[in-house]
């Protein structure tokens, strides 16, 4: 009984095996930017995602930019609408995570140009983790996130050091469409400002949940639909009276809910009646924090 030998090497079928294993793909040659567009408004956008833009081959776009934004990409770069509006996607995540990274593959260069900032709930980590898998060199470009805007054309400073030592991002919209399981006995126990995302819909359920943790039903609030841009819109009320107030109309633009004493503080300085030029819901006046 003879033993077996093992596999010449130099055979040719031991060849391909060997070639099969050792094997690997091929290098990308195209890189990605995930590129913060702000709320909206093109001048809220910084000078390194404007640089991004003017070297884009192909840009990926959320829905609800200011036009003049997409200009700034050169006339020959590929514009793909992936947007999401009023829970009608343009493309699921999995598909754009895909799209990014064969348009990489293509060796292009690829922004991925999302509403706010890439990191504050617009799934950048997710796009971020596709690209590090597939080897495709990336950036990113923070963004003005939509608080930041909202209070500022309010003129309402998120942190005072007189009643608001802290702020809170938190969404009102899980992947499921109802509110995630958040600790809000932990968010009214820290204080401060909260700024709820996504939160129109479930408002009514994001109000109560606060209110039964123990947030005072009279802390001021105030809806704050398309920051920074001419259209924008400022519901005001008290973290009870709000979601009442916010149903009629219903706003159809992103909107941002502003919860805590410094809301009040739009009133004590005019900011809300300076705010751009910023329709103010009436009879919904900030109420002046003590």
């Amino acid at each position: 009984m003879s033993a077996s030998r093992p596999p010449d090497p130099a055979s040719p079928r031991s060849g391909r095996a060997l070639g099969a294993t050792l094997r690997t793909p091929a290098p990308v040659t195209g890189s990605a930017a995930l590129v913060g567009a702000g709320p909206g408004a093109a001048d809220l956008l910084t000078m390194r995602a404007v640089r991004a833009l003017e070297r884009a081959e192909a840009v990926l776009y959320d829905a609800l930019l200011d036009p003049a934004v997409l200009d700034l990409a050169p006339p020959h770069a590929r514009r793909i609408d992936v947007g999401k509006r009023c829970g009608r996607h343009a493309m699921n995540q999995a598909a754009i995570n895909r799209l990014i990274v064969d348009l990489a593959r293509q060796g292009l260069h690829v922004v991925r140009l999302k509403g706010g900032d890439p990191f504050l709930f617009g799934r950048g980590g997710e796009e971020l983790d596709a690209l590090r898998a597939a080897g495709v060199p990336v950036e990113v470009v923070p963004g003005v996130t939509a608080a930041c805007a909202a209070a500022a054309g309010l003129q309402v400073p998120l942190t005072h050091r007189d009643m608001a030592r802290s702020i809170h991002f938190v969404t009102g919209h899980g992947r499921d469409g109802t509110v995630p399981a958040h600790d809000w006995t932990a968010l009214v126990r820290a204080g401060g400002t909260i700024a709820a995302y996504m939160a129109t819909r479930t408002l009514p359920s994001v109000a109560a949940a606060l209110v039964a943790a123990g947030l005072d039903a009279a802390t001021p609030a105030v809806a704050v639909e398309n920051a920074s841009r001419a259209e924008e819109r400022h519901v005001f009320g008290t973290i009870a009276s709000l979601p009442a107030l916010l149903a009629a109309p219903a706003p159809s633009g992103p909107t941002l809910v502003l919860i805590g004493a410094v809301i009040g503080l739009a009133g004590a300085i005019g900011g809300a009646e300076t705010a751009g030029g910023a329709e103010v819901v009436e009879g919904s006046e900030p109420a002046l924090a003590a």
